[in-house]
C-alpha cells in the first residue's frame, strides 16, 4: 500500500528549492534598487512569506522566480511610499509594475543586467570591512540561499550567534557606507581575492571540518561549488575564478574514497582511485584548461588546481608525476611565499628523487624556525612516509 503524500508538504519542499535558487537574484536586483543589502533581504523575505501563504492553495507559478521578484518589488514600492520618495522611485523601479504580467516583469529584470546585480552582491557580501566569519555567513545567506539555522548547523554554531553575526554585518555595511557596486582596477583584483577566499573557506570546512565528529561535510562542499560555478558565469574572463572551481571540483572528486568502512580517513596515496568521481574530475580539468588559456601567469588557485590535476590524471599512486608537482609547488612558493607550500614541495621532491632530497628542504625549513624540532614531525600526514625514488640518478622517466 503506497503512502499518501501531503500536497502542502510537497509545495513547501518546492518553495524551499525555488528559494535556494532564486533568492540571490531577487536580493541582488532589489539591492541595486534600494541600495541597502539588509533592506533588500527583508523585502525578499516578505516575498517568501507571501509564497508560503499563497502557493499551497494556488500552486507553484509557472515562473516562480518572476513571481517572487514581482512581489518583492511591490514591497519595495510600499517601503518607498512610507519613506515619502514615491514620485522619484516609482518612476525608477515601479513603472507599469502593477499592470504587467510577472513573467514579463522577470524578463525585464533579466534584461536589466541581473548578472551585474549578482556580481555587486558577491562583492558586497565579501567586503573587507567585514570579518572573515561575517563574510562567510553573509555569502551563504545572500548567495547560497541558506537559512540562519542551516548556516549554524553547518558550522556547529547556534542560530542566535549566526543571526547576530549577520545583523552586525549588515549594520557594518550600512555604517561604512559600502556602495552596492563592482570595484574596478586594482581594487577589483584585491577584492576578488577576498571573494575567492570566502568560497574556498566554505569548501575547506566541508572537505576537512575543523570541529565536530564528522570530518567531512559534503553539503558545504556542494554549496561552495555552486557559488564558484555562479562566479565563473559572472566573471568568465578571470583565470583565478576558473582555477578555484577546478581545484574544488578535483578535490571533491576524491570524497567517496576519503573514508574507510568504519569512517576512518584514508590517505591520498592509499585511496581506491576507482571510487573517484570521474565527472567531477572532467569538469575540473576543463575548468583548469580555461584558466590556463586565460592567463599564462598562473595565480595561486590555478597552480593548486594544476597540482590536484596531476593526482587526478594518475590512474595509480605510483604513476603520479611528482617531478611536475614539485615544479608547481616551486611556482606556488614564489606566488605565496608560504613555508607550508615549501613543506609540500619537500614531499613532492622526496617522492620524485628520494627521501634525502626532500628532507634537505625540510631541514632548511626547520633552520628557519618554521618546523618543530624534528623533520619527522613536520612531514604532512596526508603523504604517508617518504617513498623511494624510481631512479637514484635523477627524475623519474
Amino acid at each position: 500500500m503506497s503512502a499518501v503524500t501531503d500536497p502542502r508538504a510537497e509545495t513547501h519542499g518546492a518553495i524551499d528549492a525555488v528559494w535556494r535558487i532564486e533568492s540571490p537574484r531577487v536580493i541582488a536586483g532589489l539591492a541595486r534598487m534600494v541600495n541597502d543589502v539588509g533592506l533588500a533581504e527583508e523585502l525578499a523575505q516578505d516575498a517568501l512569506v507571501a509564497a508560503l501563504e499563497q502557493w499551497p492553495e494556488s500552486g507553484v507559478p509557472r515562473n516562480p522566480g518572476a513571481w517572487l521578484m514581482a512581489i518583492a518589488k511591490r514591497r519595495a514600492i510600499d517601503h518607498i511610499r512610507r519613506q515619502q520618495r514615491l514620485e522619484r522611485k516609482i518612476e525608477e523601479i515601479g513603472h507599469g509594475l502593477e499592470t504587467e504580467d510577472p513573467g514579463s516583469e522577470f524578463d525585464a529584470v533579466i534584461e536589466d543586467q541581473i548578472e551585474d546585480d549578482l556580481l555587486r552582491l558577491v562583492f558586497t557580501a565579501c567586503h573587507p570591512v567585514l570579518t572573515t566569519q561575517a563574510r562567510v555567513a553573509m555569502t551563504l545567506r545572500l548567495l547560497g540561499g541558506l537559512t540562519t539555522d542551516e548556516i549554524a548547523r553547518a558550522f556547529l554554531s547556534t542560530e542566535p550567534t549566526i543571526a547576530q553575526r549577520i545583523v552586525r554585518a549588515k549594520k557594518s555595511l550600512t555604517e561604512a557606507g559600502v556602495p552596492f557596486e563592482v570595484p574596478q582596477g586594482e581594487e577589483r583584483t584585491a577584492r576578488l581575492a577576498s571573494v575567492l577566499e570566502v568560497i574556498y573557506l566554505v569548501f575547506n570546512e566541508g572537505y576537512s571540518a575543523t570541529a565536530g565528529e564528522d570530518w567531512l561535510r559534503p553539503a558545504l562542499c556542494d554549496d561552495a561549488l555552486r557559488l564558484g560555478r555562479i562566479l565563473t558565469g559572472l566573471m568568465p574572463k578571470e583565470a583565478e575564478v576558473h582555477g578555484l572551481v577546478a581545484l574544488m571540483e578535483i578535490q571533491a572528486s576524491r570524497s567517496p574514497a576519503r573514508t574507510g568502512p568504519d569512517g576512518e580517513p584514508v590517505l591520498l596515496l592509499d585511496q581506491d582511485r576507482s571510487r573517484w568521481d570521474q565527472l567531477l574530475i572532467r569538469r575540473g580539468l576543463d575548468a583548469l584548461a580555461v584558466a590556463e588559456e586565460l592567463d599564462e601567469t598562473k595565480g595561486p588557485y590555478v597552480l593548486q588546481a594544476a597540482i590536484a590535476a596531476c593526482h587526478a590524471r594518475a590512474v595509480t599512486a605510483d604513476e603520479t608525476d611528482w617531478a611536475r608537482i614539485a615544479d608547481l609547488y616551486a611556482d606556488l612558493t614564489r606566488a605565496t611565499a608560504s613555508p607550508v607550500v615549501e613543506l609540500n614541495r619537500a614531499v613532492a621532491l622526496a617522492m620524485a628523487y628520494g627521501p634525502e632530497t626532500g628532507l634537505e628542504l625540510v631541514d632548511e625549513l626547520r633552520d628557519d624556525t618554521f618546523c618543530p624540532a624534528s623533520a619527522a614531525t613536520c612531514w604532512p600526514s596526508w603523504a604517508g612516509p617518504p617513498r623511494p625514488a624510481r631512479s637514484s640518478s635523477g627524475p623519474p622517466s
